[in-house]
C-alpha cells in the first residue's frame, strides 16, 4: 500500500517515534509537533489524517475547525477534556481515548499517596530533614490504624475500582460516591456505596479522587465540600487538576482540618510560581510544606505503561485510516447526529 496518510502527535511524545512508526509507517508519516499551546499547533495539524493527542496541550473549535481531512483524534489517555469533542463530533471526526493504560499505576500512585499521609511517613520524614522536632515517633501522634477506616472514593471506573481493592486489602472500610453505575455495583466489587456526595464526604477518612472532569465535577472539592469532611481527613487526587478548587487547601492544611494531600493533577501544569498551593508547599513555615505531596501528573507513569498508551493510541489511528471499527469513542452521541454512527 502507498503511503498516503499524515499522522500528527500533537504534544508530550518527541522521541524516535520508534513504536508509532512500527505500527504506521506503511501507511504514512508520523511527526511529532511537541506542542505545549494550541497556538504551537497551528498551520502544523491542519492537514493531518490523524492525531494523537496527550495532555500538554488543548484542542478547541479553533483547531477542529481547521482540520480538513482528519479521520481520527484520539486522546492516549484516560480523560478527554483537553478535545472538544462535541465540535468533533458535529464534524464527523471520532474521538477516542485509551482507558485502561495505566490503571494500574494511577491506582498505586493514589493508594501511596494515601498510606504514605496515613501513616505520617511523609510528614515525618519532612520534619526530621527539616530539624523539627524530636527524633521518636511522638512526631505523628495521633496516627489512627488504617483498618476499619473509611477511604472514600469518587468515581468507581477502571482505576477507581483497582484502587478499592487494595484499599480492601488493608481492611479498609471502602465506600464510593458514583451516580453513573448501576444498581449491584457495589456488590460486584465488594464496597458500600453511598448515594449523595455530601454523605460521603461526611464519613471519608481517607477521600481519594477518580472522576472524569466535566461541568458537575469542575472543583467539586471547594471550601463548602472540604467543611463537610471531618478535621483531619486526608485528600488526594489523582484525577484531573480541576476537580479540586487547590486554592482552598492551603488554608485547609494550615488549621488542619486535613491532616494532609496527595496532588498529582493541577489546572495548570506545570504552575506558575504565585499558584497558592504552591507558594505554601513551598514555605517552610506552612504547615503545607511538611503536609503535602504535589507531584508533576506522574502516577500515571511506568515504561510499560506509557508503551501501552502509545501503541494502543497508534493502533487506534491505523483501524481509522483502513476504515476499521474504532474502539473506546467518547463522542458517539455527536457522531450519530451527524450521520457517521455507524464508525
Amino acid at each position: 500500500m502507498a503511503k498516503q496518510f499524515k499522522i500528527a502527535i500533537a504534544d508530550f511524545i518527541n522521541d524516535d517515534l520508534a513504536p508509532e512508526r512500527k505500527i504506521l509507517a506503511d501507511l504514512g508519516d508520523v511527526v511529532a509537533l511537541d506542542a505545549y499551546d494550541e497556538t504551537d499547533l497551528a498551520g502544523r495539524i491542519d492537514d493531518a489524517d490523524a492525531i494523537m493527542l496527550y495532555h500538554n496541550v488543548a484542542i478547541t473549535a479553533q483547531t477542529i475547525e481547521r482540520l480538513s481531512r482528519c479521520r481520527l483524534i484520539v486522546r492516549c489517555g484516560v480523560g478527554f477534556d483537553n478535545v472538544d469533542c462535541r465540535v468533533a463530533g458535529r464534524r464527523g471526526i471520532p474521538v477516542s481515548n485509551v482507558p485502561d493504560y495505566g490503571t494500574e499505576e494511577v491506582a498505586d500512585s493514589a493508594m501511596a499517596m494515601a498510606l504514605s499521609l496515613a501513616r505520617g511517613m511523609h510528614p515525618v520524614n519532612s520534619t526530621l530533614r527539616a530539624g523539627i522536632g524530636p527524633y521518636s515517633y511522638t512526631q505523628v501522634v495521633p496516627l489512627q490504624r488504617l483498618r476499619g477506616q473509611v477511604f472514600a472514593i469518587v468515581g468507581l471506573g477502571r482505576i477507581g475500582t483497582a484502587t478499592a481493592l487494595r484499599a480492601k486489602a488493608f481492611g479498609m472500610d471502602v465506600a464510593f460516591y458514583d451516580p453513573y453505575r448501576p444498581d449491584g455495583w457495589d456488590k460486584t466489587v465488594g464496597c458500600r456505596r453511598v448515594d449523595r456526595f455530601d454523605d460521603l464526604l461526611a464519613e471519608a477518612h481517607i477521600l481519594s479522587l477518580h472522576c472524569p472532569l466535566t461541568d458537575k465535577t469542575r472543583h467539586m472539592i471547594n471550601r463548602r465540600t472540604l467543611a463537610l469532611m471531618r478535621p483531619g481527613t486526608y485528600l488526594v487526587n489523582t484525577a484531573r487538576g480541576d476537580v479540586v478548587d487547590t486554592a482552598v487547601l492551603p488554608d485547609a492544611l494550615a488549621s488542619g482540618h486535613l491532616a494532609g494531600a496527595g496532588i498529582d493533577v493541577l489546572a495548570d501544569e506545570p504552575p506558575l510560581d504565585d499558584n497558592p498551593l504552591v507558594v505554601a508547599w513551598r514555605n517552610p513555615d506552612h504547615p503545607a510544606h511538611h503536609r503535602l505531596i504535589l507531584n508533576p501528573h506522574c502516577a500515571f507513569y511506568s515504561e510499560q505503561g506509557l508503551m501501552d498508551m502509545r501503541v494502543k493510541g497508534a493502533a487506534a489511528c491505523r483501524n481509522a485510516l483502513l476504515g476499521e471499527p474504532i474502539r473506546n469513542l467518547v463522542n458517539c452521541e455527536e457522531l450519530a447526529a451527524a450521520g457517521r454512527g455507524g464508525v
